[in-house]
C-alpha cells in the first residue's frame, strides 16, 4: 500500500478544496500532469476515488469530505512546527486564509482588510465564507482559520480578541415618517412597515420586546437573510430596516438612505475575532490577526 507523505496531503487538501486538478495545480505551482499523477497515488493510498466527475467539474467523495478537515488540521500543525520561531516576511507569504464572517461585518471591515493585505502580502488570498452556523467545530477541524462576528464562544478551547463595538440603527429613505420634526419616538418608528434581517428567518427581535413593553407593535412586512439585502430593499421601498450603524454610515448615502438612532436600549454589537489555540503561535496566522485588529482600529470605532 502506498504511503501518504506531507506533500500528498497538501495535494489532497488542494484537490478537495478546488474540485479541479487544474486549479489545484495552479494553487500549488505544480504541472497538471504531476498533479494528476498525485491524484492517482492518493486514490491508491486511500482506496477511494477522492474526486469523481460531476458534469464538467469534479466533486469530492464522501470519504474525501470526511477526511478533509483532519488533513487540514494536520497540515496546519505541520506548518506551525516548521514555522515556529521563524520571522515571516508578509510580502513573501503564499497562503489562503479562510475567514467565516457575519454579513454586516463583511460589508464594512472586509474591504479595508482586503486592501491592507493586498499592500503587505499580495500573495495571500482571503477566502470569506458566510456565517451559516456559529459552530466551533469549523475552527477545531481547521476548515475555518478565523471567525469574525458578533456571537461569543464560551468553550475554553477557543481564543478570542475584541475588534470593535457597533449598535443597531433604523435606516429609511428620505421623506419617511422617521424623517419628521423633533426626536424619533417609538410610536413614529412603528408607523412604516419594517424589513427584518435574519439568517434564521426570524421576524421577532430585541426591538419587539421593547415595543411590547411600551404597548406598541411594528409590522414586519419582509424578512431577508442579510443586512445588505435589507438595505437594498429599504432603498427601493417606504420600509424601515434595522442595520448596524457602520453599515448604514458606509452604504446608506450611496443608496439614498438616512439612518436614525433608535430610541430604545438595544443590545450592543460586540464584534470579535475567534480562532483555535492550535494556530495561536503560528506566525502567519498571528500576522493576519494583527492586521485585522490594526484595520479595525484604523477604520472603525472600538
Amino acid at each position: 500500500m502506498e504511503q501518504l507523505d506531507l506533500n500528498l496531503l497538501r495535494i489532497f487538501d488542494a484537490l478537495v478544496e478546488e474540485g479541479s486538478v487544474t486549479a489545484a495545480a495552479e494553487r500549488l505551482h505544480l504541472s497538471i500532469p504531476a498533479t494528476s499523477r498525485a491524484l492517482g497515488r492518493l486514490r491508491r493510498a486511500c482506496g477511494d476515488p477522492v474526486l469523481v466527475r460531476a458534469g464538467r467539474g469534479m466533486l469530492p467523495t464522501p470519504y474525501a469530505m470526511r477526511a478533509a478537515p483532519r488533513v487540514r488540521s494536520l497540515l496546519d500543525e505541520a506548518s506551525e512546527l516548521l514555522r515556529a520561531d521563524r520571522e515571516i516576511r508578509p510580502a513573501e507569504l503564499r497562503r489562503t486564509f479562510t475567514i467565516r464572517i457575519n454579513d454586516g461585518v463583511a460589508a464594512t471591515l472586509a474591504p479595508a482588510l482586503v486592501a491592507a493585505v493586498a499592500v503587505e502580502a499580495p500573495g495571500v488570498v482571503l477566502r470569506f465564507v458566510a456565517e451559516l452556523t456559529e459552530s466551533v467545530e469549523a475552527l477545531r477541524d481547521g476548515s475555518v482559520d478565523l471567525d469574525v462576528g458578533v456571537g461569543s464562544f464560551t468553550t475554553p478551547d477557543i481564543c478570542t480578541a475584541a475588534l470593535y463595538q457597533d449598535r443597531m440603527v433604523a435606516a429609511a429613505c428620505a421623506g419617511s415618517p422617521l424623517d419628521g420634526p423633533g426626536p424619533l419616538t417609538l410610536a413614529r418608528l412603528c408607523a412604516p412597515h419594517h424589513v427584518s434581517a435574519s439568517r434564521r428567518g426570524q421576524a421577532h427581535g430585541p426591538l419587539d420586546d421593547v415595543l411590547s413593553a411600551a404597548g406598541l407593535h411594528r409590522h414586519v412586512a419582509a424578512v431577508v437573510p442579510t443586512y445588505a439585502a435589507a438595505l437594498l430593499l429599504v432603498s427601493s421601498s417606504p420600509y424601515v430596516g434595522l442595520v448596524p450603524r457602520q453599515l448604514a454610515e458606509q452604504y446608506g448615502p450611496p443608496l439614498g438612505l438616512r439612518w436614525f438612532d433608535v430610541p430604545a436600549q438595544l443590545p450592543e454589537l460586540h464584534v470579535r475575532a475567534a480562532w483555535h489555540p492550535r494556530l495561536d503561535n503560528d506566525p502567519e496566522h498571528r500576522w493576519l490577526r494583527d492586521t485585522l485588529q490594526d484595520t479595525a482600529r484604523a477604520s472603525l470605532p472600538r
